[in-house]
């Protein structure tokens, strides 16, 4: 079995996702990380600010040294604090000329949402900052001293090394979300490939071996796992040992059909020299010989009929349709003609009443040859199981656009059918409607109504008699349109 190419293969899906989700994961998480970074680096500026203004309670008259003033200054990255103590008091540290803060940030009543928002915002600036789109931020910044609540610190700094540190801190997240993506994936790989993969591949090398050689393929041997993968491998085993015996009934009853097809055209030819020798038994001179003649060659005539039916159901296998438009009156018509020319039994022909209730000048899309070969066989099946009248209407219903439903029905007032006809009503050979019948009527206009796209359904048997319903899809594939001239509905009553 040729292998899909690595960058279709299932195992490389399977690792691209991993990486993919783990990166993801990796973003959901690095978003409030670099807020809470910024958060820290900005608290982390305010205690020391915090306790380089303390140093101006310490100088004499609260006046510290210019000297003494940059360096704390530039200790603490500012150009300005201001520390505000319970009763108004403050105290400042200044540069000489101190530059206007471009923003001011608030951090007392700062939530998780706006910082994230506050990050997001300073690295973008950076982004535009970089190409050369956005000068450089000075920022001011107010919050409870992280050493003391009660006392205030406001701080004015340059943004700059705040975002070069969160820069920083995502290159050192990206190294490390690429370094647990790629562990991640390894690991969800091997694992996915030994539980999923490789079970997977067995199954379908398989099922291609399987559908290459049915009977050469090895049979598949299922594991002991017990979840769906084992489930799996139990289900397509036992699938295949039951396809197994049906392809072997399907080649001895193909074996058989081909020997019975010959055996059929063999005894057709005998039979049918035999009727002919037997016609002129009528005129022969002894009276009880010509009594018994018709009855003989009814016999003849029906096991003529019998072989004709069992070699045409043989060979038929689909059936070839040629839908075109076609007079289903006409058709109606012609059908009952070769119906009440069935002989039956005892030699004389049928004595019924043929009804055609179809509309004059009604045409629907449908193959008229195999209709009326299915109307023939459910006609000829009413009469000879002695039915005395066959009514056969129709029903058309047009759906929406160019779909729609033809429902032909033949009802006749026969005896019914018998219990065991009921139960293999459609199997061939086995659900014979009449006594003496094969089965293969109902069989052979099942076929080709299904042919159609239809269904062909038995409606009511009782003692008033039996109704079948011929369902035909029109508009669809091999059917085409009812053009019921004017009408939109006929009912059967």
């Amino acid at each position: 079995m040729p292998r899909p190419a690595i960058a279709a293969s299932l195992s490389a899906k399977l690792l691209m996702l991993t990486i993919l989700f783990v990166l993801l994961a990796e973003v959901l998480i690095y978003t409030p990380s670099i807020a809470r970074f910024r958060m820290s680096y900005l608290e982390e500026r305010l205690a020391a600010a915090h306790i380089a203004a303390l140093s101006v309670e310490a100088a004499p008259d609260l006046m510290v040294t210019k000297e003494l003033q940059a360096k704390l200054l530039a200790y603490t990255g500012a150009h300005v604090i201001d520390l505000i103590q319970p009763g108004a008091r403050v105290y400042m540290l200044s540069r000489p000329m101190p530059p206007v803060a471009d923003a001011v940030y608030d951090l007392r009543n700062t939530g998780m949402g706006m910082q994230i928002v506050d990050a997001g915002h300073a690295l973008s600036l950076a982004l535009r900052a970089a190409f050369g789109s956005q000068r450089d931020r000075v920022i001011r910044v107010i919050d409870r001293s992280p050493n003391d609540p009660a006392q205030r610190v406001e701080v004015t700094m340059d943004e700059r090394p705040l975002i070069e540190a969160m820069l920083d801190f995502s290159r050192r997240i990206l190294a490390v979300s690429i370094a647990i993506s790629l562990i991640a994936a390894v690991l969800v790989y091997v694992t996915l490939h030994w539980l999923l993969v490789r079970p997977m591949r067995r199954l379908t090398a398989g099922v291609v071996a399987f559908r290459r050689d049915p009977d050469g393929a090895p049979p598949l041997r299922p594991g002991g796992r017990a979840d769906e993968i084992g489930v799996a491998e139990r289900e397509l085993a036992a699938m295949q040992g039951t396809v197994r015996t049906a392809l072997r009934q399907r080649e001895r009853l193909a074996a058989l059909g081909t020997a019975v097809a010959k055996i059929n055209h063999d005894l057709r030819g005998i039979l049918s020299t035999a009727s002919l020798l037997s016609e002129r038994l009528s005129e022969s001179a002894d009276p009880e010989v010509r009594r018994v003649t018709p009855r003989l060659v009814a016999s003849l005539d029906r096991a003529v009929e019998l072989c004709s039916q069992t070699l045409s159901f043989t060979r038929d296998g689909a059936l070839p349709l040629s839908p075109a438009p076609a007079d289903l009156r006409a058709l109606v018509d012609e059908v009952g003609a070769e119906v009440l020319a069935t002989v039956r039994p005892d030699g004389d022909r049928v004595a019924a009443d043929w009804v055609n209730d179809i509309p004059a000048g009604m045409r629907a899309t449908v193959d008229a040859a195999q209709l009326g070969r299915a109307l023939v066989n459910l006609g000829r099946n009413a009469v000879q199981a002695g039915a005395g009248r066959v009514r056969v209407a129709v029903q058309a219903e047009t759906g929406t656009g160019p779909a729609g439903r033809l429902t032909l029905t033949v009802a006749d007032d026969g005896p019914g059918l018998a219990p065991r006809a009921r139960e293999n009503l459609f199997q061939p050979f086995a659900g014979s409607a009449r006594a003496g019948g094969i089965g293969l009527g109902l069989a052979i206009a099942r076929e080709v109504v299904r042919a159609h796209g239809g269904e062909l359904r038995l409606v009511e048997s009782g003692a008033a008699g039996t109704v079948f319903a011929l369902d035909i899809p029109q508009g669809k594939a091999g059917s085409g349109h009812v053009d019921v001239a004017g009408h939109k509905s006929f009912v059967s009553h």
